[in-house]
């Protein structure tokens, strides 16, 4: 009940943010690199990348250290194997917010597993998580050998459509993506907007 109250209070929040619906049509560059897109907030929130586990793992395990020592992959810094880009298809994903921040009722809150999709944008990749209460949407870029650059927004509720990345600052998000395993990839975020220091998010294919 905790985590529906405060997806519920996010959108609330937020919820005036869909008088600039109109703008949804400017997307992104696929071809771009992600450095001359990214806000200057964004820039800095992934800059300081471990600080942000750094801040978030000790909260996270205070509240469920069982969570976090089941799963040392997923909850592992510096856990990444080559080939970040993840291939087109359809996903199973979890978000994981760790740290206590803004609204966070808990230093570790998982989710329910819900459905993503990972489209071939040529050079890039897009993501889009299709259900919850919150879903980002956007394009992932390519950046190093063991690391990917997510740009998106948060689409809330009804809402059916993202707004343009650079326009809303509470609706901005960043990270990177990594490869944890043969078949699993993660998305962290560091320094989200709202409910927490560190948000993971765990893509498995669906099949």
């Amino acid at each position: 009940m905790k985590q529906i109250a405060a997806a519920a209070a996010l959108a609330v929040t937020l919820g005036g943010c869909s008088v600039y619906r109109d703008a949804t049509s400017a997307r992104i560059d696929t071809t771009a690199n992600w450095r001359t897109v990214a806000t200057d907030r964004g820039r800095d929130s992934l800059r300081n990348w471990r600080q942000a586990w750094d801040d978030a793992l000790p909260g996270a395990r205070a509240a469920n250290a069982t969570a976090i020592d089941a799963d040392p992959l997923l909850f592992d810094p510096d856990r990444a194997l080559p080939d970040p880009l993840l291939p087109a298809g359809k996903y199973r994903c979890r978000t994981y917010k760790m740290g206590k921040g803004g609204t966070a009722v808990s230093g570790f809150i998982p989710y329910p597993w819900q459905e993503c999709t990972i489209t071939d944008e040529g050079e890039a990749r897009g993501l889009s998580k299709l259900t919850g209460s919150q879903r980002p949407a956007g394009l992932i870029f390519p950046d190093t050998a063991a690391r990917a650059i997510f740009l998106g927004t948060l689409i809330l509720g009804d809402e059916s459509a993202p707004l343009r990345y650079g326009l809303d600052p509470d609706r901005d998000m960043i990270g990177y993506v990594e490869h944890i395993e043969p078949r699993r990839w993660r998305l962290v975020m560091p320094y989200p907007r709202f409910e927490s220091t560190l948000d993971v998010i765990e893509l498995v294919p669906a099949s």
